[in-house]
């Protein structure tokens, strides 16, 4: 797989809110095969990052792609990318199967393929249940299941792991490493950072709009401990 085709590119992204500069030059890229966390205080930038990646905002200047291409101009875009972001979405009345399956519809993508997710990621037993009884747990593995729909090369998933309890946890560590393992490209945004130091293959850390390192894991951390230390050494690690 030629990881210069199948990766994620920000390169040279400007973004300003007023007078406020909210990202300042930002690039990196995440690679086919491997997981990506992109880390950074509230407040940072990462979220403004993502948005514009996933076509939610544009920058001043700059791009942000998917193996060459902006998600807006991806004519099925679950079948490329899959996304968990600001949440489920959908009528809370409506029930969980009924959600996935006019999202699937809605991109092309077979309706057989919503019991395939519901299965992956642990939510079977739920799919007649409305989106409003939903606990936190419940509605980031419902977020993953829409995520997954299309069967996408690129994974882009913030704060995945908000919500779910220790087993949770370790179960979306291993689902993660799996779908890395299989060439998928992860990007991964978390404030959970010894969970996400366990399969994280490359870091990159934002603060106050701009990168501040980015690298392989262990160029990243070099003789710090943790990533932890890491993080706190680069950034004040203070919300906005």
């Amino acid at each position: 797989m030629d990881n210069s085709k199948q990766g994620i590119c920000v390169s040279g992204v400007c973004k300003r809110h007023g007078k406020k500069d909210i990202l300042k030059n930002v690039s990196f890229e995440a690679n086919a095969g491997r997981v990506t966390v992109f880390l950074g205080p509230n407040g940072a930038g990462k979220s403004s990052t993502l948005r514009i990646l996933l076509g939610l905002d544009y920058p001043l200047t700059g791009t942000a792609t998917f193996g060459g291409c902006n998600y807006t101009r991806l004519e099925n875009p679950l079948q490329t990318v899959g996304a968990v972001f600001d949440g489920i979405g959908g009528v809370r009345s409506r029930k969980v199967r009924t959600h996935l399956c006019l999202i699937a519809q809605s991109n092309n993508i077979p309706v057989q393929r919503v019991s395939e997710v519901l299965q992956l990621v642990g939510l079977s037993g739920k799919s007649k249940a409305r989106l409003g009884t939903l606990s936190l747990g419940e509605g980031q593995r419902l977020g993953l299941a829409v995520a997954l729909l299309g069967n996408p090369q690129y994974l882009v998933l913030d704060e995945p792991m908000n919500g779910l309890d220790p087993g949770g946890i370790r179960w979306l560590r291993s689902f993660i490493r799996n779908q890395a393992e299989q060439g998928k490209t992860v990007l991964l945004s978390s404030h959970l950072l010894s969970e996400v130091e366990s399969i994280a293959d490359d870091v990159i850390i934002i603060d106050h709009g701009s990168i501040v390192v980015a690298g392989s894991l262990a160029t990243v951390k070099q003789d710090i401990k943790s990533l932890e230390d890491v993080f706190f050494s680069l950034t004040d690690g203070m919300e906005d």
